[in-house]
């Protein structure tokens, strides 16, 4: 039996909004830990391809929140599945709540896989994920994989928690896989000269020179720890660490302060779809 078929209202609760042009807010079960949403669509020609998680829920007596930002490429339909099915999957795993990070590492394979073997539904693109676990407002799991970020501030500093994956930086993996890393066409490394990111989901046609396992860090959330912000590249790629997260501590309304951070990003870059989870804890 699916483990998840015992807890369907909880499997009800792990799917976030569709995202288009949306934002939204939530808080925990104590009202201490508030968490606010900006998505907002860029310029280029194309349908939003962002989707996000933001969600605290219930399950064995232990409260988590959920955040995530899905960057999809060439369509929605990856950054979509992952919405609804990569938490879920991650929560599955037997041994999530003695070793998260190997559920974690497992779970963001197997969901890799189902995305390959549903290429044909759900086509050629692919898509970066960032993901934050929060368990009992105490201690935070972060993964990703391409160049969604999550970035956390402690004591009024920048930490970053996730690693970008771009072509440059690992060359030599795509390389030792048959693939070339080229600037042409454009001005941007990429994958066989197509995608800027050399780790994603999906993407079939280059799977053989790409890898979908996640960079995961986890920390211990302390009276010093102030906000967390996840957003995707097109945030990062016009603003710093400690600019956003700056803008995070300064604005208390975590709604207020995700939808300043995609207002901003959006005068800065006119292309890129941008979405923003923003995590304020204590207060």
């Amino acid at each position: 039996m699916d483990w998840l078929c015992c807890f369907c209202p909880f499997y009800s609760q792990l799917v976030g909004g569709r995202s288009s042009s949306t934002s939204g807010k939530g808080k925990n079960h104590e009202g201490l830990i508030k968490y606010g949403f900006s998505l907002v669509k860029g310029k280029a020609n194309h349908p939003m391809e962002d989707y996000h998680v933001a969600k605290f829920v219930q399950i064995q007596g232990h409260e988590l929140g959920l955040f995530a930002i899905y960057d999809g490429h060439l369509g929605d339909s990856v950054p979509a599945y992952l919405q609804k099915h990569l938490f879920s999957n991650i929560l599955k795993e037997e041994e999530f709540w003695v070793d998260p990070n190997r559920s974690i590492s497992k779970a963001y394979e197997r969901t890799d896989q189902a995305i390959l073997s549903n290429s044909s539904d759900l086509g050629r693109g692919g898509s970066t994920a960032v993901t934050a676990i929060l368990i009992n407002g105490k201690r935070l799991w972060v993964a990703n994989v391409g160049d969604s970020r999550a970035v956390l501030s402690r004591g009024e500093q920048a930490r970053q928690m996730t690693t970008d994956h771009e072509p440059n930086t690992e060359r030599g993996s795509i390389e030792n896989k048959g693939g070339f890393v080229s600037n042409m066409p454009g001005d941007v490394p990429r994958v066989n000269g197509q995608l800027a990111v050399s780790r994603a989901f999906g993407d079939k046609s280059l799977k053989s020179h790409l890898r979908s396992d996640p960079d995961i860090q986890e920390i211990d959330i302390d009276n010093n720890t102030e906000v967390l912000v996840l957003a995707s590249d097109g945030l990062w790629k016009v603003m710093s660490n400690q600019e956003a997260v700056d803008i995070a501590r300064r604005i208390k309304d975590p709604l207020k302060a995700a939808k300043q951070l995609t207002t901003e990003a959006l005068k800065r870059e006119s292309k890129d779809d941008i979405s923003c989870v923003v995590v304020r804890f204590r207060g």
